[in-house]
């Protein structure tokens, strides 16, 4: 081989060497997210893939990053050790106070820019814009919201002891009684704590309002705690209890949804999340079932879920933030994400014309209990309290719903658990 030869040999290779090594930087300059999540099963899962579709059709390279179980609490823990770890996700599904304590630990990235583009201040409800900017600046975008208050009915069932949908609570007790002496459970239920705080907060809602629901729970006001009204509330609670039936204990709330789909009960308290159910088994909203506010006070309890930004220094992975935020708020996103979902956009100004019926009345119940201030924050769903205090209430409220503790008694034990709890 001649020196010329293996020159140009050499120059070859040298050119090939650095067109490999220049590839992958270029491949690599795109906006790039890793996304911790927990929508692992049925309908979450479609969803989350929904907006995995749109970041990568907008030129993005999604990171998917799932943590199965605990309904986010395995999600937590790894997050936690990431964040020590100097080495954080780009993107993390969480939702109430917790937002506002990664905020407080300085780690979360601002999202105002964005914001200010996209002009979320007039499409959020300002009620959830308080949780997605606890310091001033949005620091996490929502992806929908889920109205928890909900009663779901089987008319058939209703129909065969003569009975309506409850408007009341006397209306209320009085259908059940009559299911309950027809053989029909009048109430499925899942006996866990979440559940059981779930019936909880519509109950205080539906006999207090929203007025005496921030005063007694997100307040932790002693003298509310302990009111007549409070009692009132474990009275029902109690009745509530003898409408289920005796095999509740444990049960799944998927699989007391279907005892209202399969005609073995007539009414489920359960957030919107219920309706992915009756969907799945082909059923039609106000055919099939119905949906209604619970009986009582209109009011309104908010549940959302939503991505905060942690902190990145990779100019591809903040791009991607900056993206993904984009898109998430976008009405395409949020029409896909929550017709999947069962849940309503979290952006007000999104089309309804294709989601069904429960869906629109979702949407003007939100706007009717915005104007009359009875738009709340949902405590059971880890919303509108610390942890401490929400579970000192949900540890109350399960010890009376399967005790034979009295309403006066649960009320002084609700006081002083939630008063410990705050320290």
């Amino acid at each position: 081989m001649t020196l010329r030869t293996r020159g140009t040999r050499l120059f070859v290779a040298t050119t090939a060497l650095a067109g490999l090594l220049a590839g992958p930087a270029l491949a690599a300059d795109q906006p790039t997210v890793e996304v911790l999540h927990w929508w692992t099963s049925g309908g979450e899962a479609a969803a989350a893939r929904a907006l995995k579709q749109d970041f990568e059709a907008h030129g993005g390279k999604w990171v998917d990053a799932p943590v199965a179980g605990g309904g986010g609490d395995a999600a937590m823990t790894v997050l936690r050790s990431r964040v020590l770890a100097g080495d954080p996700p780009g993107a993390v599904q969480l939702k109430g106070p917790a937002i506002a304590n990664w905020a407080e630990e300085g780690v979360l990235a601002d999202l105002d820019p964005v914001a200010k583009a996209e002009n979320w201040n007039a499409k959020i409800p300002p009620v959830l814009q308080t949780v997605l900017k606890p310091e001033g600046d949005y620091v996490a975008v929502p992806v929908n919201i889920h109205r928890v208050n909900w009663l779901w009915v089987n008319p058939a069932v209703l129909a065969k002891v003569g009975a309506e949908v409850p408007k009341n609570w006397d209306e209320f007790n009085a259908t059940a009684d009559k299911l309950k002496a027809a053989g029909i459970v009048p109430i499925a239920h899942g006996g866990q704590p979440w559940q059981d705080a779930t019936i909880f907060e519509a109950v205080v809602l539906g006999i207090g309002g929203a007025d005496f629901y921030r005063e007694a729970i997100v307040e932790g006001n002693e003298k509310a705690l302990t009111s007549d009204t409070m009692v009132k509330v474990f009275d029902q609670m109690r009745k509530i209890r003898g409408y289920v039936d005796p095999n509740f204990s444990g049960r799944e709330w998927n699989l007391s949804t279907a005892m209202v789909i399969n005609g073995q009960a007539a009414m489920q308290i359960m957030g919107d999340w219920a309706k992915g159910e009756f969907s799945a088994a082909g059923k039609v909203p106000g055919k099939d079932y119905l949906c209604a506010e619970v009986p009582g006070n209109l009011a309104y309890s908010l549940n959302s879920d939503s991505f905060a930004m942690f902190k990145v220094k990779d100019k591809n992975a903040q791009a991607g933030q900056q993206l993904l935020a984009k898109l998430i708020m976008g009405d395409k996103f949020q029409e896909e994400f929550n017709l999947l979902k069962g849940s309503i956009p979290a952006s007000t100004v999104v089309d309804l014309s294709k989601f069904d019926a429960c869906a629109q009345k979702s949407k003007a119940d939100l706007e009717a209990t915005q104007k009359d201030n009875a738009l709340v924050l949902s405590f059971a769903h880890k919303m509108a309290l610390p942890g401490n205090v929400e579970g000192a209430i949900v540890d109350v409220v399960t010890q009376h719903f399967n005790s034979n503790m009295s309403s006066a008694d649960a009320v002084k034990k609700l006081a002083e658990a939630v008063k410990l709890a705050k320290g």
